[in-house]
């Protein structure tokens, strides 16, 4: 797939309204939602002047809005360049949890994936596009590179014409003026520009085949080679089309007419599942509303002053409003979900109803749309768990003067491998590169490790010393390792609590000794892996998250 680009982004907020916004919209929210999808275009990372070049904005508008968003944790500030933060991910996480596809049928994506050794994606509709909500996705060379939360026109797609089977003619209109602005596809990142346009004709009939069959294929119409079958999910109160779950190949392995022939009945059965999970799913107990987000911003505005624009941030907190057993709120639960006054939710809500983020009901309830994960989710969506902690890695090793590391434990459990690492600038410091494998006994990032599994697991030698690690929270490694080298360690752990990970810093004896790496550097370790798992757990809410 084509590297997203700044030009090619889809200008969502032009798109989905015709017109002026109105009149009681946030300006600086409609701005910060522009700067969140020109860096999301961007694969994650732009320079300021390039955001401003991208967006339109004032440098000193692009300064305040990116000074609010790293307030918040949404991006990183690092010299010129902004990146987007994992803890972004929670608007998306948002929505997912509102739609409750995922959490409730994403186990069957990914076992049907496993036993077909096939890719599989589950996708909505998004207008005249289609939008993935979960990948299970197969290690190869020549592999998928959709995320989730990408855009892909509905006509190059297999899902695309079993979702259209619902369309009204508003809908068609849309799409028909939609393709005739924008025949090469340009404005849709995640696909190459397509090379010879199609006339309308052939996805209608595609369309009416597929209403007709209950399935569609796509034989390679994104890209050669790329095939695709794809069943509709249903929803059991209203027979509509809940998700369509499709499953993903190339024609090295299958053609299109092969997928219908051997997967299509396996892809149904998984289906008639997915369908009878939703038939009895429990009704979904709603979680805990973010609480103090308006005094958090009040504060924050106290703080930084004129660099914090506080109606950004606060209209921002309104998605996060929603959520598990939350689908569709009202103007009153939206504002007392967030602690904001009715008059700055609703202007909020106004806002994002302009951009096509959020949807009213006739019973006047707003729900969250499927383009809420255009706001950063398909970049962050591949983030790894060594590119989460690197950011907190260098800023431990900065404040402690002594090289970071992050590691995780071998399949084996005898080994650890470096995954992420911070130098410090020392003359003498410890030195092991990414991708090194030590015995795990020997270092505290493998004792932190080791502790963290079964004790029948453990070797019955390192039984008594792993229990000491267990009741103390880290371990400290004392010149056992190598001559001279010191180092204590803490785990990460995810959102089960399980350890995933360890965290430590390595440092030559003469510099500290064991009693003040407890006092003064374990603190500091603590803190820097609670700000790790914080990160972990956002972005592994809805997706697995690689160690590397």
């Amino acid at each position: 797939m084509p590297a997203n680009t700044t030009n090619d982004a889809r200008d969502e907020d032009a798109e989905t309204a015709s017109g002026a916004a109105p009149a009681e919209a946030v300006a600086p929210l409609l701005r910060g939602i522009a700067v969140l999808r020109r860096l999301t275009a961007a694969d994650g990372t732009l320079s300021l002047s390039a955001l401003e070049k991208a967006t339109g904005l004032a440098r000193s508008t692009v300064d305040r809005i990116t000074a609010t968003l790293a307030r918040m944790g949404y991006v990183r500030l690092d010299g010129r360049d902004v990146s987007l933060a994992p803890r972004l991910m929670e608007l998306g996480n948002a929505y997912l949890a509102a739609l409750r596809l995922p959490g409730l049928l994403s186990w069957r994506a990914d076992a049907l994936a496993d036993e077909l050794d096939e890719s599989v994606s589950l996708a909505v509709g998004d207008r005249d596009g289609i939008r993935f909500i979960h990948q299970a996705t197969r290690r190869r060379a020549m592999s998928l590179s959709f995320r989730i939360g990408d855009l892909l026109p509905a006509e190059r797609t297999a899902p695309g014409p079993l979702f259209a089977t619902e369309w009204t003619e508003a809908d068609w209109h849309h799409w028909r003026e939609r393709r005739a602005a924008d025949p090469q596809d340009r404005t849709f990142p995640a696909v190459p520009p397509r090379e010879h346009p199609t006339p309308d004709e052939d996805f209608e009939r595609r369309t009416a085949r597929a209403a007709a069959d209950g399935w569609a294929l796509d034989d390679q119409l994104i890209e050669p080679g790329l095939v695709a079958v794809s069943v509709p999910v249903r929803d059991p109160r209203t027979g509509g089309v809940a998700c369509v779950a499709s499953v993903v190949s190339h024609t090295s392995r299958h053609t299109a007419e092969d997928l219908r022939g051997s997967l299509l009945p396996r892809l149904r059965a998984a289906v008639a599942a997915m369908e009878e999970d939703l038939r009895t799913a429990p009704p979904p107990e709603p979680g805990a509303a973010p609480a103090g987000l308006a005094t958090w911003t009040g504060a924050s505005k106290q703080e930084l002053g004129r660099e914090f624009v506080e109606s950004l941030a606060r209209g921002l907190t309104v998605l996060t409003a929603f959520g598990e057993g939350r689908p569709a709120l009202t103007l009153t639960e939206v504002a007392k979900a967030t602690g904001l006054a009715r008059a700055t939710a609703r202007r909020a809500l106004i806002t994002y109803e302009h951009a096509g983020l959020v949807t009213q009901a006739p019973d006047r309830t707003f729900a969250l749309t499927p383009r809420v994960l255009s706001l950063g989710f398909p970049p962050l969506s591949r983030t790894s768990l060594a590119q989460i902690a690197q950011p907190h890695l260098s800023a431990l090793a900065d404040l402690v003067h002594e090289s970071a590391s992050l590691a995780v434990l071998s399949e084996s459990g005898e080994e650890i491998q470096y995954t992420a690492r911070a130098a410090t600038g020392r003359v003498m410091s410890a030195h092991v590169t990414v991708g090194t494998r030590l015995p795990a006994h020997a270092t505290s990032l493998g004792r932190v490790l080791l502790a963290g599994l079964p004790a029948t697991a453990a070797p019955p030698s390192l039984a008594g010393l792993l229990d000491e690690v267990r009741a103390q929270g880290y371990a400290l490694v004392d010149e056992e390792l190598e001559a001279g080298l010191r180092s204590i360690a803490v785990p990460v752990r995810d959102r089960t609590g399980r350890a995933v990970a360890a965290v430590n810093v390595a440092m030559h004896a003469a510099r500290r000794s064991a009693g003040a790496c407890v006092e003064e550097i374990l603190p500091e370790l603590i803190t820097t892996a609670t700000r790790i798992e914080t990160d972990l757990r956002v972005a592994g809410r809805f997706r697995r998250v690689p160690p590397a």
